[in-house]
């Protein structure tokens, strides 16, 4: 809108100027030929001869009203049709501007040149310059309301390009978002017009295939391996344990065997969690969604690692176990099992962990909380990737894909986990959308003392 006014203000300044200059230049033109052509009468003809001259053309005047004012030495009139020497004054281009009455009892201004005789005597030719104003105040305000419904077409143009635009655009940014919560197969919106928001889209698009073909591809290898080593470690362990059982072994001999058979174990959970992601990412896990109640799912989880925590002198606490969402029970326990464990895991002894839920409108935060070691700030994105460790935990063993799963749950249900600072300790939260209240049934809460706060 600033563009379009100052350009139509530059065109309108050119067109004004143009129009009204030539108007102007034209009576200039007009009032210097009668100068000229009076003085040349007054040299061939004399006094008399310009005093009958004047005398006709003030008889026959038609059109603009023409001023002819002939005087002598002392300005005192002898032909015209003023009675006195006007007062006025000549501008820098000698011009004589001056007012006088008209017939309707107004000021009219009037604009003419003097020019002084071989004998002394003066000449005055004007015109009168109220239809060059009027013309002139006709084509101000013409311009005016075009320059301002000039500016209000340009405001309402800009508007609905803008809009349109920023449409455009928001469709991007709508599908950039749901790629970036994991739905690799979403894809710009393309409108079929070419136009540059087509040509993006579809570079964009072919980016994306391009992408979700090579991350693919990439988790093919990882399941396929996890896929194939799967039997033969599951062959290996078994043959393992039946050299346990053998009777008269060595015992230093049956020590290496069962932390052989550690070991395999440790593989094979690796191997079992990286195909259970696998299926998560790709919505392809077989268990059917239900009701959740989080009352009985968090109590079951508490019992089972408050007996783990007891072994290390850890206490889990229970605080407010309410809610109800929709989902997979088993994923969900699995999560809070996950959850519990790198708790517990990382905790030292004689320390705390809180399992804990909070609803916000349409959410439900499922919250476990620590006092470990934590996980610093820069890596907190980090560790949700696969085989990621905080080198904060170093020496404790673990595979890296425990909160990759958790992630992978939390995303399959609709909603995100987060890891924020708990001072010490960490505080791990999984954001779940939780079930509008028309269908949520009331539950009882249950509470349990000594919560960490």
């Amino acid at each position: 809108m600033g563009v379009f006014g100052a350009s139509a203000l530059v065109l309108i300044g050119v067109v004004w100027w143009t129009t009204v200059g030539y108007l102007e230049q034209q009576t200039n033109a007009t009032i210097e030929a009668q100068v000229t052509g009076l003085v040349e009468q007054y040299r061939q003809r004399g006094k008399r001869g310009l005093e009958a001259l004047i005398r006709e053309r003030i008889a026959v005047s038609t059109g603009v009203p023409t001023v002819y004012l002939f005087a002598d030495r002392d300005l005192k009139p002898l032909a015209g049709n003023l009675d006195t020497w006007p007062a006025g004054e000549a501008d820098a281009e000698g011009w004589y501007n001056f007012s006088r009455l008209g017939e309707d009892g107004r000021r009219i201004s009037v604009r003419g040149q003097v020019f002084v005789l071989s004998d002394g005597r003066h000449l005055l030719v004007a015109q009168d310059q109220s239809r060059l104003e009027a013309t002139r105040s006709l084509i101000n305000e013409a311009f005016l309301w075009a320059l301002g419904g000039g500016l209000l077409l340009a405001l309402a143009g800009g508007f609905l390009m803008s809009y349109s635009v920023m449409r455009r655009i928001e469709a991007i940014n709508r599908a950039s978002r749901e790629i970036m919560t994991g739905r690799l197969q979403s894809r710009m919106p393309v409108r079929g017009i070419n136009d540059e928001f087509d040509q993006l889209s579809e570079n964009l698009n072919a980016m994306l295939d391009r992408i979700d073909s090579l991350i693919e591809g990439v988790k093919s290898v990882a399941d396929n391996i996890a896929h194939d080593l799967r039997t033969p470690l599951t062959r290996l362990r078994g043959r393992l344990e039946n050299l346990t059982a053998r009777p008269g072994l060595d015992e230093e001999l049956r020590g290496e065997l069962t932390s052989a058979m550690t070991e395999a174990d440790h593989l094979l959970a690796t191997f079992r969690a990286l195909l259970r992601i696998a299926r998560i990412e790709s919505d392809t896990n077989e268990r059917e969604w239900s009701d959740v109640d989080l009352h009985p799912l968090l109590q079951d989880a508490w019992e089972l690692y408050q007996a783990v925590g007891e072994e290390k002198e850890i206490v889990v606490h229970l605080g407010t176990a309410s809610g109800r969402l929709r989902g997979d029970r088993d994923l969900l326990f699995q999560a809070l099992c996950n959850l519990l464990d790198n708790a517990i895991k990382y905790s030292g002894a004689g320390s705390e962990v809180l399992l804990d839920t909070t609803a916000s409108g349409d959410t439900i935060d499922i919250t476990v909380a620590d006092r470990g070691p934590g996980v610093p700030a820069a890596e907190r994105d980090k560790v949700l990737s696969r085989f990621y460790r905080s080198a904060s935990v170093t020496g404790i063993p673990g595979s890296g894909l425990g909160l990759s799963l958790v992630s992978a749950i939390a995303q399959h249900h609709g909603g995100r986990l987060v890891l924020t600072d708990n001072n010490p300790g960490l505080r791990a939260t999984l954001h779940l959308p939780a079930l509008p209240p028309a269908e949520a049934t009331p539950v009882v809460e249950l509470a349990f003392a000594g919560a960490i706060p």
